[in-house]
């Protein structure tokens, strides 16, 4: 064992990630520093591969099985070991590490429980195309297959939710073996990749040198695409009247936003970004239409239904995008870029299929555009008409909110008041529900890698240490945990990892005293028969989340009153040797509007309950008080409702 040295402590920070650092993509192999062989454990082999392929920062907890690696861990200078508190906050700290950086995050766990803890992170990084490998100790060899202590076959476990995963049988197959998954994680559609090492295999004397040769036949992403099929799109859009970019995440993915703005100033076409791709274009630039989706904006989501053209970017036509499928943009044909073939015609046939890196499609889609000798005009295409309907749609359902009838702290103003005041350049990482919404809709996003959520699989838990990944990962950005009191209360604890590391993250906490989006779909769809959604955070005040943050090493605010918001707020990002929980008190009847309602057409979209746009039909169309009054009719109706209630309870 090599003499110990001095460890990175709480204290110790490191510079974000400059613009011409590598990416996730490259970071696995662009190492190529020669060490020559020497005789090592399998589990100094771990750590040593860690550090050549620059991981920076593990997050996780010892156990058992994977403990032979913590050794030569604690002689580590270049690789930082974050305790969390529980195996879940280490996976979603990895993934918040990951998008925020765009290199690969990384956790570890032991066997048994401690591996079974990191599935549900494993699959929601593995949903949302994050690059996260997972690595985790495993019982002896020997006793596999025999239901030893704290055995959980954790490949067969993860087999439907990674990229790829190993069972490491032979010690000298380690650095390989890492080396593969993260180049696996992050190359092609990233993802999610474990490596389970028996701790027998830890504890043997192997060789390690550097780099090793990977075996990974048949695995071969293709970046480029086929010049056909990109002067075919280019066709398509000359001749499109009304054509839309539809961006997912696959473009942040890329590193792409740059090549899409200037496709989209190129041509003039209006853009919508999902969930997953807010902020890859600018918020405030006018060919922004918005989020589409379930609660995206009406704008986009008449952009996309009476669109005649769908240049599709790194998105997979998610359903809570599409609504139903059979009539989601009815009139369009689909041009489909995306890195992975598998999402190409999945859920919607494809016209003009491109496989490729959205970075590359995009340039040479420009280049191809450029190139066209009718293409002489800026704006390459007259959508005036086009343009027309669009800007009546946007000017008549802007986004917006009433007032609370009962005088009730409004959450939209809180989220969108942080917004302001945090700015382009904070870090907002969102929980599950109507506060991940919210903080969607109302918070403007002017660049990527500034708004992190848990999009595909919806995980409850996955904002706090998703922060404090982020925060760790770029050390010199504000970070913010924008939470719902359910989810808070899921991953509370590593508030104390933050405090005990120094992290100092801040948490603006959205107390409803429900499980808000539940709440607000037993309104709509239940006959207001609210079973089991009140949390008694309200009521009871259990917990007091104040004195939790406290007891956590966290400095707590409470904020029941709109005046006190910006206060609060400002007061929150003075605060730097510490996390900071603001506990915002909000009506628990906001609802998140517009909406499709699960399962029903992009067309029956509701800006407000009651109010529903026809997209062709603008002379039908509500106005904007007239949705706002709407608007204020139920919730006085709502309230009216809960007093009854509470008079019949008497």
């Amino acid at each position: 064992m090599s003499a110990p040295t001095a460890r990175p402590g709480p204290s110790a920070r490191r510079p974000a990630p400059s613009a011409n650092q590598p990416t996730a993509a490259t970071a696995a192999t662009s190492n190529r520093r020669q060490v020559p062989p020497e005789r090592v454990t399998g589990a100094q082999s771990v750590v040593r591969s860690l550090e050549e392929l620059g991981a920076d920062t593990v997050f996780g907890i010892p156990g058992g099985a994977i403990l032979p690696v913590y050794d030569p861990l604690f002689d580590s200078t270049k690789v930082r070991h974050v305790l969390v508190r529980h195996e879940q906050g280490a996976g979603h700290a990895a993934t918040g590490y990951a998008q925020a950086t765009g290199k690969v995050g990384v956790c570890m766990a032991t066997s048994g429980p401690g591996a079974t803890n990191l599935v549900t992170p494993i699959a929601d990084a593995q949903m949302d195309s994050v690059p996260l490998v997972a690595i985790t100790g495993q019982v002896g060899r020997g006793l596999i297959g025999t239901d030893a202590f704290q055995e959980a076959d954790i490949s067969g476990i993860t087999m439907p939710v990674t990229k790829h995963n190993f069972l490491v049988t032979d010690p000298i197959d380690i650095p390989r073996i890492i080396a593969e998954a993260f180049h696996l994680a992050a190359s092609g559609r990233p993802g999610a990749v474990l490596v389970d090492i028996p701790k027998d295999v830890l504890q043997a004397q192997t060789t390690f040198s550097w780099p090793p040769e990977m075996r990974l036949p048949g695995y071969r992403p293709v970046t480029k695409p086929h010049g056909k099929q990109v002067r075919e799109a280019a066709r398509m859009i000359m001749e499109a009247k009304a054509p839309v970019l539809y961006v997912g995440g696959g473009v942040i993915k890329a590193e792409a936003s740059a090549e899409l703005l200037e496709l989209a100033e190129l041509t003039g076409i209006p853009v919508v970004t999902t969930l997953m791709a807010r902020g890859a274009f600018p918020d405030s630039h006018q060919l922004n239409m918005g989020m589409p989706g379930m609660h995206g904006t009406v704008g986009a989501v008449a952009a996309l239904q009476r669109s005649d053209l769908l240049i599709t970017l790194g998105a997979r036509f998610d359903d809570r995008v599409t609504g139903q499928l059979d009539s989601f943009a009815p009139g369009a044909k689909v041009i489909h870029a995306d890195i992975d073939p598998a999402e190409i015609g999945k859920n919607r046939h494809a016209d003009v299929p491109i496989v490729g890196d959205c970075r590359e499609v995009i340039t040479e889609l420009i280049d191809t555009l450029k190139a066209d000798p009718a293409a002489s005009a800026n704006p390459l295409l007259d959508l005036s008409d086009w343009w027309t309907y669009l800007d009546g749609v946007r000017k008549q359902y802007p986004l917006g909110w009433t007032p609370p009838s009962d005088g009730s702290l409004s959450p939209e103003y809180v989220i969108e008041k942080l917004g302001a005041l945090a700015g382009p350049d904070a870090i907002y990482c969102a929980g599950v529900g109507q506060h991940q919404m919210w903080a969607a809709q109302f918070i403007k996003y002017e660049k990527p890698r500034t708004w992190l959520n848990s999009g595909g699989l919806g995980t409850m838990g996955y904002a706090v240490p998703a922060a404090m990944g982020a925060k760790m990962g770029a050390p010199d950005r504000e970070v913010w945990a924008i939470d719902g009191d359910g989810c808070f209360q899921m991953t509370n604890q590593e508030l104390a990892t933050c405090a005990v590391e120094g992290v100092p993250i801040k948490v603006a906490l959205i107390n409803n005293g429900n499980l808000g989006m539940v709440r607000q779909w037993q309104t709509l769809f239940y006959e207001q028969r609210y079973s089991n959604t009140d949390l008694g955070t309200h009521t009871l005040r259990i917990p007091d989340f104040v004195k939790l943050a406290e007891a956590l090493g966290c400095y707590g605010i409470r904020v029941e009153r709109e005046e006190d918001v910006e206060a609060a707020i400002r007061e929150a990002q003075s605060i730097n040797d510490r996390p900071v929980v603001i506990d915002f008190i909000v009506g628990k009847d906001a609802q998140v509007w517009p909406m499709v309602a699960a399962g029903t057409s992009n067309d029956e979209i509701m800006a407000a309950r009651g109010i529903r746009p026809l997209f062709d039909d603008d002379e039908s169309a509500a106005e904007p008080a007239v949705i706002h009054e709407a608007m204020s009719h139920e919730k006085a109706t709502l309230a009216a409702h809960e007093r009854a209630k509470k008079e019949t309870e008497r």
